[in-house]
């Protein structure tokens, strides 16, 4: 008798999902729930699976430590406790279970949009003290204009919602396409506007480099007086100590906050403590439906895997044949980073991405290569939601359209793989190819040929040729002290257009990239994270 697949479930299930792991004759499992860091690194030798929600942290270490483990699933959408690139390194599979909440954080979102609206936590907590206050006046929802921030799965719920309630919906999302916006009934308008014209304003981004404290100081000066903004995306986004300095001038009306910087926040902190707050300890995904949703989710990836060795919703492998994937995986590396470069410097709504092999890779089934394309680019936008299994969903829900080409030549090199991105007001292409067996390697931006190792941070700029701009760059590095570790040039013509991949020890701050920005002859700079 072959030995079982061994499974640990280290967080709350839901019985439904442990009654499907211990009816798979192939699987033993195990449930030790609520254990330190160092007891799980002695734990997780023993274990071909894992089956975590937010509580199990699978670090580094415990990567190292698991010897015989083969796939991490995650029971919802974030996998931001798990270090991926560890466990990819490792060969691990990390699977999460994404969809399950969608319609439950959306919920959510509207209950808080609609408590604050009518204070309903102030006026219920007043009754159950004695107090009968009549004058906790609220506003109609009726007529109200809605701004969102990011317009996907959650934000498409809550315009029903809205909608539903006649409120009038304006959205900013960079990579959303026209068609799409209008078949939701939503204007599409820049970030500006949604301060300018929104009663409420609510948030469905992940939290990234990018979008860390996108709302400040400066986005509260411009919004309109007695704005409320709600968040159950990512603590982060909102710089809570400028909301708490809005909310105090009377900029901000009143503010709804599922999520936090620090959870949970520290007992006294000033802005839970707010009378124009209300709070949440993070239950956007909390209901009995959302949980059974994923625990059954993640149960059956785990039979698969155990029965079969599929890999089901996998944030760090594409399901192909294993030969083929030995053969390509390099190829998906890159197409995953050509994608998710081309995310962080293109603007305008996405119309179309175009993926094209060449050469030694043009007689290979191009969708997994698509696929880590649209993964790379869409995890950008939407964050963890984001998999091999349904980016060419979420592309196309987002009415991306997305074609695919091949052809034997490659022009110079022995396999070739160009992405081109089209969108309502610009195209970009950028192309790549493997070095040795292995190392991936930026090789064209846009028709100017350069070889740029697409890893880390990445000072990504676009200047007029000239002499001096690459000391300039040094010099305003250094005064930053911001390390260079590669700097990689490529010119259409000299003294005509150049472009620089600089490979840099830390990110810039968005006042750095500024500065850059404003240095003499530069064009035009983006910070790129890989």
């Amino acid at each position: 008798m072959s030995e079982k697949f061994r499974v640990l479930v280290s967080d709350k299930l839901s019985e439904n999902g442990l009654d499907i792991l211990r009816a798979c004759p192939k699987i033993e499992v195990e449930i030790k729930t609520g254990m330190a860091p160092d007891e799980l690194i002695k734990t997780i030798p023993d274990y071909d699976g894992i089956i975590i929600r937010s509580g199990t942290k699978v670090t580094a270490d415990v990567v190292k430590a698991a010897k015989r483990l083969k796939v991490v699933g995650r029971a919802g959408a974030g996998v931001d406790n798990v270090d991926v690139p560890a466990a990819s390194k490792a060969g691990i599979a990390v699977e999460n279970t994404p969809g399950g909440n969608t319609v439950t954080t959306a919920e959510h979102t509207f209950a808080l949009l609609v408590s604050l609206a009518r204070n309903i936590p102030q006026g219920t907590a007043g009754v159950k003290a004695g107090e009968w206050n009549r004058k906790l006046m609220g506003i109609e929802l009726k007529g109200r204009t809605l701004g969102l921030i990011g317009l996907g799965r959650v934000g498409s719920v809550v315009v029903r919602c809205a909608q539903g309630l006649l409120m009038n919906c304006i959205a900013y999302d960079p990579f959303i396409s026209m068609e799409h916006a209008e078949e939701l009934g939503v204007d599409v308008v820049d970030m500006d506007e949604i301060f300018s014209r929104s009663d409420f304003i609510t948030i469905h981004s992940p939290l990234t480099e990018k979008t860390r404290h996108m709302i400040s100081d400066e986005q509260f000066a411009k919004m309109k007086d007695g704005a409320r903004i709600i968040n159950c995306a990512r603590g982060g986004i909102i710089d809570e100590a400028a909301l708490l300095r809005a909310l105090e001038s009377g900029k901000v009306g009143g503010a709804a906050l599922d999520v936090f910087e620090k959870e949970p926040p520290a007992e006294g902190y000033p802005l839970t403590a707010h009378p124009k707050v209300i709070c949440t300890p993070h239950l956007g995904a909390s209901t009995g439906e959302a949980q059974e949703n994923v625990a059954i989710a993640v149960a059956n990836q785990m039979v698969a895997y155990a029965e079969t060795g599929a890999i089901v919703n996998a944030v760090n492998v594409p399901a192909v044949d294993p030969e083929l994937l030995k053969r390509i995986q390099p190829y998906l590396t890159l197409a995953e980073k050509t994608g998710s470069m081309l995310a962080q410097i293109i603007e305008g709504g996405v119309k179309e991405i175009e993926i094209a092999a060449s050469g030694d890779i043009a007689d290979v089934d191009m969708k997994p290569l698509a696929t880590s394309v649209l993964k790379g680019f869409l995890s950008v936008i939407i964050g963890d939601d984001v998999n091999f299994v349904n980016a060419p969903l979420l592309a196309e829900e987002r009415g991306i359209i997305v074609k695919t080409s091949s052809s034997q030549t490659a022009h110079n090199f022995t396999g070739l793989l160009a992405v081109k991105v089209l969108t309502d007001t610009e195209e970009y292409t950028v192309s790549g190819t493997i070095f040795g067996k292995t190392e991936p390697r930026i090789v064209n931006i846009n028709g100017v040929y350069i070889e740029a190792v697409p890893e880390g941070n990445i000072l990504f700029f676009t200047n007029v040729d000239k002499p001096g701009v690459i000391g300039a760059i040094g010099t305003y590095l250094a005064e930053n002290k911001i390390n260079i570790a590669q700097f990689r040039l490529g010119r259409t013509a000299a003294l005509d257009r150049a472009v620089c991949l600089v490979n840099i020890d830390s990110s810039l701050s968005p006042e750095m990239l500024e500065g850059i920005q404003k240095l003499k002859h530069v064009e035009k700079a983006w910070m790129v994270n890989l």
